[in-house]
Protein backbone atom coordinates (compact mmCIF):
# COMPACT_ATOMS: atom_id res chain seq x y z
CA UNK A 1 0.00 0.00 0.00
CA UNK A 2 2.92 2.49 0.99
CA UNK A 3 4.37 1.33 -2.20
CA UNK A 4 1.27 2.33 -4.26
CA UNK A 5 1.05 5.92 -2.06
CA UNK A 6 4.47 6.19 -3.47
CA UNK A 7 3.88 5.44 -6.84
CA UNK A 8 0.69 8.19 -6.89
CA UNK A 9 3.02 10.61 -5.21
CA UNK A 10 5.41 10.52 -8.08
CA UNK A 11 3.08 10.50 -10.65
CA UNK A 12 1.46 13.72 -9.08
CA UNK A 13 4.88 15.16 -8.91
CA UNK A 14 5.96 14.23 -12.38
CA UNK A 15 2.98 16.16 -13.51
CA UNK A 16 3.37 18.99 -11.72
CA UNK A 17 6.84 19.29 -13.30
CA UNK A 18 5.40 19.06 -16.40
CA UNK A 19 3.14 21.93 -15.81
CA UNK A 20 6.16 24.12 -14.86
CA UNK A 21 7.88 23.47 -17.22
CA UNK A 22 5.51 24.19 -19.79
CA UNK A 23 4.95 27.29 -18.46
CA UNK A 24 8.61 28.20 -18.08
CA UNK A 25 8.47 27.35 -22.35
CA UNK A 26 5.27 29.40 -22.64
CA UNK A 27 6.93 32.30 -20.89
CA UNK A 28 10.59 32.18 -23.27
CA UNK A 29 8.35 31.59 -26.34
CA UNK A 30 7.40 35.69 -26.69
CA UNK A 31 10.59 36.71 -25.94
CA UNK A 32 12.11 35.03 -28.61
CA UNK A 33 9.38 35.71 -30.94
CA UNK A 34 10.18 39.03 -30.39
CA UNK A 35 13.72 38.87 -30.73
CA UNK A 36 13.57 37.24 -33.83
CA UNK A 37 10.71 40.07 -35.30
CA UNK A 38 13.16 42.66 -33.67
CA UNK A 39 16.00 41.45 -36.33
CA UNK A 40 14.00 41.22 -39.42
CA UNK A 41 12.76 44.67 -38.99
CA UNK A 42 16.30 45.96 -38.32
CA UNK A 43 17.47 43.88 -40.99
CA UNK A 44 14.22 45.44 -43.65
CA UNK A 45 15.27 49.06 -42.30
CA UNK A 46 18.78 48.10 -43.09
CA UNK A 47 17.39 46.97 -47.01
CA UNK A 48 15.70 49.92 -47.60
CA UNK A 49 18.40 52.74 -46.19
CA UNK A 50 20.85 50.81 -49.52
CA UNK A 51 18.46 51.36 -51.24
CA UNK A 52 17.71 54.68 -50.63
CA UNK A 53 21.16 55.14 -51.09
CA UNK A 54 22.06 53.82 -54.67
CA UNK A 55 18.97 55.47 -55.75
CA UNK A 56 20.06 58.78 -54.74
CA UNK A 57 23.81 57.88 -56.28
CA UNK A 58 21.99 56.87 -59.54
CA UNK A 59 19.86 60.53 -59.42
CA UNK A 60 23.39 62.22 -58.90
CA UNK A 61 25.35 60.42 -61.69
CA UNK A 62 22.21 60.85 -63.97
CA UNK A 63 21.87 64.41 -63.29
CA UNK A 64 25.81 65.94 -63.24
CA UNK A 65 27.16 63.24 -65.66
CA UNK A 66 24.73 61.84 -67.99
CA UNK A 67 21.60 64.38 -68.50
CA UNK A 68 20.58 67.51 -66.87
CA UNK A 69 17.02 69.41 -66.88
CA UNK A 70 16.78 72.86 -69.26
CA UNK A 71 14.31 75.48 -69.24
CA UNK A 72 13.35 77.49 -72.26
CA UNK A 73 13.34 81.39 -71.42
CA UNK A 74 12.57 83.28 -74.46
CA UNK A 75 11.62 83.47 -77.85
CA UNK A 76 14.32 82.57 -79.48
CA UNK A 77 13.93 79.14 -81.26
CA UNK A 78 9.99 79.73 -81.73
CA UNK A 79 7.55 78.34 -83.10
CA UNK A 80 9.91 75.29 -82.27
CA UNK A 81 9.97 75.88 -78.45
CA UNK A 82 8.24 78.35 -75.84
CA UNK A 83 9.38 79.49 -72.80
CA UNK A 84 8.76 77.34 -70.13
CA UNK A 85 9.04 74.19 -71.84
CA UNK A 86 11.41 71.82 -69.70
CA UNK A 87 14.07 69.72 -71.88
CA UNK A 88 16.44 66.71 -71.45
CA UNK A 89 19.69 67.74 -72.56
CA UNK A 90 22.35 64.44 -73.21
CA UNK A 91 25.45 65.62 -71.71
CA UNK A 92 28.11 62.52 -72.71
CA UNK A 93 27.11 62.45 -76.36
CA UNK A 94 29.81 65.35 -77.50
CA UNK A 95 32.43 63.19 -75.75
CA UNK A 96 31.74 60.61 -78.18
CA UNK A 97 31.58 62.91 -81.17
CA UNK A 98 31.49 66.38 -82.34
CA UNK A 99 28.07 67.90 -83.13
CA UNK A 100 26.62 67.95 -86.40
CA UNK A 101 24.16 70.90 -88.67
CA UNK A 102 20.88 70.88 -87.27
CA UNK A 103 21.60 69.59 -84.15
CA UNK A 104 19.63 71.56 -81.08
CA UNK A 105 22.49 72.20 -78.16
CA UNK A 106 22.81 74.08 -75.33
CA UNK A 107 25.37 76.08 -74.17
CA UNK A 108 27.16 77.92 -71.62
CA UNK A 109 27.58 81.89 -72.46
CA UNK A 110 30.24 83.34 -69.46
CA UNK A 111 29.18 86.78 -70.76
CA UNK A 112 25.90 86.43 -69.96
CA UNK A 113 26.18 84.39 -66.50
CA UNK A 114 23.52 82.15 -68.53
CA UNK A 115 23.20 79.39 -70.43
CA UNK A 116 21.57 79.77 -74.14
CA UNK A 117 19.57 77.27 -76.54
CA UNK A 118 20.05 77.50 -80.01
CA UNK A 119 20.40 75.25 -83.57
CA UNK A 120 23.93 74.57 -85.21
CA UNK A 121 24.54 75.86 -88.40
CA UNK A 122 28.17 75.04 -88.80
CA UNK A 123 30.47 72.91 -87.91
CA UNK A 124 34.70 73.71 -87.88
CA UNK A 125 35.46 74.04 -91.85
CA UNK A 126 32.37 75.26 -93.07
CA UNK A 127 32.34 78.32 -94.78
CA UNK A 128 29.32 80.15 -94.06
CA UNK A 129 27.09 82.42 -95.35
CA UNK A 130 23.44 83.68 -94.16
CA UNK A 131 21.40 86.63 -96.53
CA UNK A 132 18.02 86.76 -95.64
CA UNK A 133 16.50 83.97 -95.37
CA UNK A 134 19.21 81.68 -97.12
CA UNK A 135 21.69 79.79 -95.63
CA UNK A 136 24.74 78.69 -97.80
CA UNK A 137 27.24 76.02 -96.73
CA UNK A 138 30.49 76.03 -98.44
CA UNK A 139 28.96 77.60 -101.39
CA UNK A 140 25.93 75.62 -101.39
CA UNK A 141 22.06 76.76 -100.75
CA UNK A 142 21.05 74.71 -97.19
CA UNK A 143 17.42 74.16 -96.64
CA UNK A 144 16.18 74.02 -93.19
CA UNK A 145 13.26 72.09 -92.34
CA UNK A 146 12.92 73.50 -89.18
CA UNK A 147 12.52 77.17 -90.59
CA UNK A 148 10.21 76.28 -93.12
CA UNK A 149 6.88 77.38 -91.38
CA UNK A 150 7.97 81.06 -90.41
CA UNK A 151 9.74 81.45 -93.75
CA UNK A 152 6.16 80.05 -95.50
CA UNK A 153 4.52 82.96 -93.10
CA UNK A 154 6.66 86.00 -94.00
CA UNK A 155 6.18 85.18 -97.88
CA UNK A 156 2.77 84.93 -96.99
CA UNK A 157 2.96 88.14 -95.91
CA UNK A 158 4.99 89.73 -98.40
CA UNK A 159 7.79 89.91 -95.75
CA UNK A 160 11.50 88.17 -95.63
CA UNK A 161 11.33 86.27 -92.24
CA UNK A 162 14.88 87.09 -91.40
CA UNK A 163 14.23 91.48 -91.19
CA UNK A 164 15.73 93.28 -89.07
CA UNK A 165 18.47 94.38 -90.23
CA UNK A 166 22.01 93.57 -91.54
CA UNK A 167 23.55 92.42 -88.65
CA UNK A 168 21.04 89.36 -88.64
CA UNK A 169 23.53 88.44 -92.15
CA UNK A 170 26.39 86.39 -91.09
CA UNK A 171 28.85 87.26 -91.80
CA UNK A 172 28.49 90.87 -90.46
CA UNK A 173 30.17 94.20 -88.79
CA UNK A 174 30.37 92.33 -85.55
CA UNK A 175 31.82 89.23 -87.23
CA UNK A 176 33.90 89.35 -90.52
CA UNK A 177 34.97 85.67 -90.50
CA UNK A 178 32.89 83.47 -92.21
CA UNK A 179 35.05 80.39 -91.55
CA UNK A 180 34.06 78.26 -88.61
CA UNK A 181 37.32 78.14 -86.83
CA UNK A 182 38.43 74.43 -85.56
CA UNK A 183 36.88 73.37 -81.50
CA UNK A 184 33.81 76.07 -82.04
CA UNK A 185 30.47 75.64 -84.02
CA UNK A 186 28.17 78.54 -84.97
CA UNK A 187 24.85 78.63 -83.69
CA UNK A 188 22.01 80.45 -84.57
CA UNK A 189 18.37 80.62 -83.21
CA UNK A 190 15.47 79.06 -84.60
CA UNK A 191 13.72 82.66 -84.33
CA UNK A 192 15.70 84.63 -86.93
CA UNK A 193 14.05 87.90 -86.21
CA UNK A 194 14.74 87.57 -82.28
CA UNK A 195 17.62 85.68 -80.91
CA UNK A 196 20.95 86.79 -80.00
CA UNK A 197 23.34 84.47 -81.36
CA UNK A 198 26.32 83.68 -82.77
CA UNK A 199 25.43 86.67 -85.34
CA UNK A 200 25.87 89.00 -81.97
CA UNK A 201 28.41 86.58 -79.58
CA UNK A 202 30.58 84.98 -82.11
CA UNK A 203 31.40 81.09 -81.96
CA UNK A 204 30.60 78.88 -79.74
CA UNK A 205 33.67 76.79 -78.30
CA UNK A 206 33.03 73.30 -77.71
CA UNK A 207 33.98 73.76 -73.97
CA UNK A 208 31.45 75.94 -73.27
CA UNK A 209 28.62 73.45 -74.79
CA UNK A 210 26.78 71.44 -72.17
CA UNK A 211 25.39 69.01 -74.64
CA UNK A 212 22.67 67.93 -77.13
CA UNK A 213 19.05 68.58 -76.39
CA UNK A 214 17.10 65.51 -77.05
CA UNK A 215 13.44 65.20 -74.81
CA UNK A 216 10.26 68.10 -74.09
CA UNK A 217 8.61 66.26 -71.21
CA UNK A 218 6.81 69.46 -70.40
CA UNK A 219 4.25 70.01 -70.36
CA UNK A 220 3.13 66.74 -70.74
CA UNK A 221 1.42 67.21 -73.80
CA UNK A 222 4.15 68.05 -75.98
CA UNK A 223 5.85 65.20 -74.56
CA UNK A 224 8.53 64.57 -77.40
CA UNK A 225 12.00 63.39 -78.78
CA UNK A 226 13.44 66.80 -80.32
CA UNK A 227 13.95 67.05 -84.09
CA UNK A 228 17.43 67.83 -85.37
CA UNK A 229 17.76 69.13 -88.63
Amino acid sequence: MDQQRRTEENEQEAKQNDVVATAEESADTPVATSSRSGNRTQKEVMEWVKALAIAAILVLVIRYFLFAPFIVDGPSMEPNFYTGERLIVNKVIYDIREPKRGEVIVFHVPEEGRDFIKRVVGVPGDKVKYEGDNLYINGKKVDEPYLAESIANAKANGEIFNNEGADRNFPNANFTTDVVPEGTVLAFGDNRRNSKDSRMIGFVSDKEIVGRADIIFWPAAKMSFVKHG
